[in-house]
């Protein structure tokens, strides 16, 4: 199955605390007034080696069928204020990458 993918990776904000709470309270009720995505994903970054740094903070996957039906989403009044909404909070910088991925194994959870 082949997939688009918007990522957003979150650079390290200047307070953690406020940035999860602004995220959680503010800019995903935002982003979920957003209709046509497949599926998301967030996380937050972890180390790969204990004490190290992750070189992100928080990396998001919206999906879509499409590079061009993300790009209808992002164009709706929704996709708009969630986008012009990041500056708000992305301390640390947001930096957003299209790409097409192909699943090779189907995720299965339970």
């Amino acid at each position: 199955m082949t997939v688009y993918r918007l990522t957003v990776l979150y650079g390290h904000p200047k307070d953690p605390k406020a940035f999860d709470e602004y995220y959680e309270t503010v800019h995903l009720p935002l982003a979920r007034k957003m209709e046509g995505f497949t599926g998301w994903t967030i996380g937050k970054c972890e180390p790969l080696v204990a004490g190290d740094v992750p070189p992100y903070y928080m990396v998001v996957g919206l999906y879509a069928e499409t590079r061009e039906r993300i790009e209808e989403i992002l164009a709706t009044p929704a996709g708009q204020a969630a986008v012009a909404d990041v500056p708000n909070f992305a301390t640390g910088g947001a930096w957003f990458t299209y790409h097409e991925e192909k699943v090779e194994v189907p995720l299965t959870l339970g």
